[in-house]
């Protein structure tokens, strides 16, 4: 212990090192600017290189490849389309054995151009060809070809063709081709050297580039065939045109017992009663349709599928979802009996189908509607058949004039259709006063890309007699409904509050309630 009386050992003593401290503060201020200089040039190197990476890709094709043995599609996937299927497995077997067509002088196909309305299995088809011929299949959208840089089409078109080439044999597929494959010259005021023009002309060089041993066929998908140029469509180019159409009854049940697969069905359910409502629907709606009734028996709680899912199914797909709109009584009397009109005017008619529902269940945009499905598939529309389709839809306007002495606004998709059909008897079918003449329109491309606008064919007087004709049509169908109506109007007040009480009617009690003036 010291004479102060403090033990030095209980003293707790600390160094500060200050030259330390002020070295590290140096080094820290002179080297920190240049580590951060150097770590923002090397983040910028690194952008500048994917940037420029980036430009040169513009040029690199965006088709998705799939590889040979990748394509699990083949022709046992696709219903119906016998015919169509029949031309395209000739392009199979070219693929397979072209040595075969080749020693008999024949030259195989180099490009098919699928024609015909969205949902009929354009692009189904052509997955099922690369499957069946397990070949190699280059996908692409005809937009995909599009960029803002001029040029860069056209060498994705020669990048596609080059890949194609190098996996031969093999299939390019180019879905929606008339985006860059309409009519040059149409472009508008833009002249005939745009971009699109470049793309297409590329691909017209490419294809008649094709040597003999470069096994690639070009499959293209369109549903507006009419706008395509001319040169696409010569031999040696796209050879095959095939056309596609809506399913006819057999093929809608094949495509409807081929979806049904893997799906739970009530013993009481008749594809053919199915396949018969459903005319008109693509291979598409059939397939979403069983989708919707699938959904909509989960959503039940139900194990298996009904007709009642599969006919809801059916009008979620054609007309919207039911929505649960709050009418006033006045409105939905209005509806109830503009709907039934457009009933007991199609089931008086002689040359109309029968109706098999009517509801005031609003779905899209109507307020109600009357489900008149064709009993068969009609080849050939006869001039009595159109006009009785007119006086059905003139129903529901006559309808709200002999009950409530009003006309409204929920006639107007009516009035439209009828117009349409009248419009198109007079000017496309000549089945009018004028005689056997079609006074359409006739669009030349090469016309309308030197005027710019649509050429008018017709003469003024001859466009005056047009409108009287159809607006002879549509009086005189007027006219026939409100006579069916006013005889019939029993029936008409009967159906009509029956509907209005239970919302939505099938054919067995449409069929009950109509019976009292006799069918037809």
């Amino acid at each position: 212990m010291s004479e102060s009386g403090i033990n030095p050992q209980d003293v707790n003593f600390e160094f500060d090192n200050e030259d330390l401290t002020q070295l590290l503060g140096s080094i820290l201020a002179t080297l920190g600017p240049i580590i951060l200089t150097a770590i923002l040039f090397l983040y910028i190197f690194k952008q500048a290189g994917k940037a420029q990476s980036s430009i040169f890709s513009f040029s690199k094709s965006k088709a998705k490849y799939f590889n040979k043995g990748k394509q699990s599609i083949t022709f046992n996937d696709v219903a119906g389309l016998t015919e169509v299927k029949e031309e395209l497995k000739e392009v199979v077997d070219f693929l397979k054995n072209p040595q075969k067509y080749r020693k008999l002088g024949a030259r195989p196909p180099k490009g098919v151009l699928l024609v015909g309305p969205s949902g009929v299995g354009k692009t189904l088809l052509a997955r099922a060809v690369a499957g069946q011929a397990n070949v190699p299949f280059f996908s692409i959208a005809g937009s995909e070809f599009m960029e803002i840089l001029v040029g860069v089409g056209a060498s994705r078109v020669r990048d596609l063709f080059a890949n194609a080439k190098k996996a031969a044999p093999s299939i390019i597929f180019i879905d929606e081709i008339d985006a860059i494959g309409r009519a040059r010259g149409l472009g508008g005021f833009g002249g005939g050297h745009d971009e699109r023009d470049q793309t297409l002309n590329q691909i017209l060089v490419e294809m008649d580039g094709f040597e003999p041993t470069d096994r690639v066929v070009v499959m293209a998908s369109t549903n507006r065939g009419d706008l395509l140029d001319q040169a696409l469509l010569r031999p040696g180019r796209f050879d095959r045109r095939i056309t596609l159409t809506f399913p006819d009854l057999e093929e809608r049940a094949a495509i409807i017992k081929l979806h049904s697969k893997g799906k739970p069905f009530e013993e009481n359910v008749s594809w053919d009663r199915i396949a018969q409502r459903t005319v008109g629907f693509s291979g598409a709606d059939l397939e979403n349709m069983l989708n919707e009734a699938a959904i909509l028996t989960a959503r039940k709680e139900k194990t298996k599928i009904g007709m009642e899912e599969i006919d809801e199914g059916a009008l979620k797909v054609k007309l919207g979802p039911a929505k649960k709109r709050v009418f006033s009584e006045q409105d939905k009397r209005i509806t109830a009996f503009h709907e039934c009109g457009h009933a007991i005017t199609s089931w008086k008619l002689e040359n109309t189908d029968p109706v098999q529902k009517i509801s005031i269940v609003s779905r899209g945009m109507a307020l109600g509607f009357t489900l008149i499905p064709p009993e068969k598939d009609r080849p050939h529309v006869t001039k009595d058949f159109l006009v009785d389709q007119i006086t059905a839809l003139m129903g529901g306007r006559a309808a709200e004039e002999l009950m409530f002495n009003q006309m409204t606004t929920g006639a107007a998709n009516d009035i439209q259709n009828a117009t349409k059909i009248a419009r198109d008897m007079v000017i496309e079918y000549g089945m009018s006063s004028l005689g056997p003449l079609n006074l359409s329109p006739q669009i030349d491309a090469g016309e309308w890309s030197k005027n710019y606008m649509n050429p008018q064919e017709v003469s003024s007087e001859t466009q005056s007699q047009i409108d009287k004709e159809v607006r002879r049509i549509i009086n005189e169908s007027y006219e026939k409904a409100k006579v069916i109506l006013k005889k019939n109007k029993k029936s008409l007040v009967l159906l009509s509050e029956e509907l209005i009480k239970q919302e939505t009617l099938d054919f067995d009690v449409i069929n009950k309630i109509l019976k009292i003036d006799g069918k037809k």
